[in-house]
């Protein structure tokens, strides 16, 4: 088979996913979407972390290699203006997750048109990548274990791309992150008799302003970190001292050494504030995904097998990603397919209700997948 012969597959797969955004874990349409495909190509698909899916094409060896896609969507509203919309009010495949899983299918399909195989090649069709991680989830199962899987590829549409064009990066590609949560609990007052009470507004803005010397002054600045606080919410009314705010942000990093400084940091500003205000200080951080490490060697086989022109050697991100506890206990590469389109307006980023991009896309994935499968000896 010829792989520019699945353009209407692959189109036909996404718009249909597209219509039909889940959340999570909970994919009842979506998942029972992926395992008709799968079985219509021959597959005996296994169900994993609830309503996700792994097919098996065994070759003469167990020695396995894997390629995941994620499943699920967003809770955005869509504003594409496409015949393919979502149907599902205030949910939307604004991740291009839809994308992932045409053009892993549209693999499976190919992968069932080769001779038998030197090795085992795995499709994971994962849910809750946006979260809480279904990625985790598979690995904790021990299901990739038991199939001696030993390295693992994932792709993600980028629309700070050109349209086709693959992002590679040799060593950290995403961050490691987190979210905190910050209680400041103060006395309300008159404002009229502002010594009576004690002000959360103000402990606030010192958290604010000693957040910021986080990233300046407490990391080496050769270590990229962000830390952000993104949501303040205090008061009641102008004339009276606020007793309680509440603040949330998010922690970004590649360096766990750098992430667990931060985080250090943000328990001894709460610490102080509480001394120098008076304002009781609560702090709660919630680790979320480890950060995407490519695999250099496995990384440079690829470069060594593209044109120049295919591929562009691309900065880390400060995005996350769950394909990261994959990497936890596999060899694995996560690359990055361009969607830009700018002649058709097709520039919107990631989460973005107007994100889109043409399936064909799609295919220089699946290409790459096979350029792979030599390069594994799996061919």
């Amino acid at each position: 088979m010829k792989i520019e012969e699945l353009t209407e597959t692959v189109t036909t797969i996404r718009r249909e996913l597209h219509q039909i955004p889940e959340i999570g874990f909970n994919l009842p349409k979506t998942s029972a979407y992926v395992k008709k495909k799968l079985l219509e190509y021959g597959y005996e698909p296994c169900s994993v972390a609830q309503t996700g899916w792994i097919a098996v094409l065994e070759g003469k060896t167990t020695e396995a290699i894997a390629f995941r896609s994620d499943m699920d969507a967003l809770e955005v509203a869509e504003e594409t203006g496409m015949s393919f919309a979502s149907q599902h009010a205030g949910r939307m495949h604004a991740c291009g997750h839809d994308g992932h899983m045409a053009l892993l299918l549209g693999f499976a399909k190919y992968l069932k048109s080769l001779p038998e195989l030197k090795k085992t090649v795995v499709l994971i069709f994962q849910p809750a990548e946006e979260g809480p991680g279904g990625a985790k989830v598979i690995m904790e199962s021990g299901i990739l274990q038991k199939l001696n899987v030993n390295k693992i590829y994932g792709y993600h549409v980028y629309p700070d791309l050109p349209e086709g064009k693959i992002g590679l990066a040799t060593g950290p590609l995403m961050a490691r992150n987190g979210e905190f949560n910050i209680t400041l609990e103060g006395k309300s007052a008159h404002a009229g008799q502002p010594h009576l009470g004690n002000d959360a507004i103000v402990a606030a803005a010192h958290v604010v302003l000693a957040v910021q010397n986080i990233v300046s002054r407490n990391l080496d600045p050769l270590e990229p970190a962000v830390v952000n606080i993104g949501t303040l919410q205090a008061g009641e009314v102008r004339n009276i001292v606020a007793g309680k705010a509440k603040l949330s942000g998010t922690i970004r990093s590649y360096d766990t050494a750098t992430y667990l400084k931060i985080k250090e940091r943000l328990a001894a500003i709460c610490d102080g504030i509480k001394s120098i205000t008076a304002v009781n200080c609560v702090l709660d951080i919630t680790d979320f995904y480890p950060a995407v490490i490519n695999d250099e060697k496995m990384i440079q086989l690829i470069m060594d097998s593209l044109d120049k022109e295919a591929f562009q050697v691309i900065k880390p991100v400060m995005l996350a990603e769950d394909f990261s506890f994959y990497q936890e206990g596999i060899r694995g590469v996560f690359m990055f397919l361009g969607t830009s389109r700018p002649d058709k307006g097709w520039t919107s980023p990631l989460h973005s209700g107007r994100f889109n991009f043409d399936e064909k896309v799609l295919l220089k994935g699946i290409e790459l997948y096979a350029r792979i499968l030599k390069i594994e000896n799996i061919l």
